[in-house]
């Protein structure tokens, strides 16, 4: 009884990140640039698009709307001319970062973002900890 818990909870949470694989969009590589900015956001994906990994992308976006001085990057992690700064986070799919180019630290914000991308309030509450943490 024990072991079936267990291998349909890890079956749960594999199905979440091959998920990510499922739905075709459009390659997109989206910057937005500001000067002098210490940190910014990059939201790494692969080339198919899950309904998660959208919601990731619109729930940064709108927490970033208290923060216009912070960019956002997205960057397809399967387009040959990302391959390097894919290889430097560690990214092969869906993953978010704070990143301070300047220092080159860098924090994973990859679990936070899947665990609380259906709670719109507890997502950008816990980004924002995140950013002022960061800071």
């Amino acid at each position: 009884m024990n072991t079936r818990i267990v291998t349909s909870v890890f079956a749960a949470i594999a199905l979440l990140f091959v998920s990510c694989n499922g739905n075709a969009q459009a390659n997109k590589t989206t910057t937005k640039n500001t000067t002098k900015a210490t940190i910014e956001i990059i939201q790494f994906h692969s080339e198919h698009r899950c309904m998660t990994c959208n919601k990731i992308e619109e729930l940064t976006r709108e927490t970033l709307k208290s923060y216009p001085s912070i960019p956002f990057s997205l960057v397809n992690v399967d387009d040959k001319k990302n391959e390097a700064k894919a290889a430097q986070f560690e990214a092969s799919g869906t993953a978010l970062f704070l990143y301070n180019a300047k220092t080159k630290k860098k924090q994973d914000l990859t679990d936070m973002a899947f665990m609380n991308a259906s709670d719109k309030d507890k997502f950008i509450t816990e980004l924002k900890k995140k950013i002022e943490a960061f800071k």
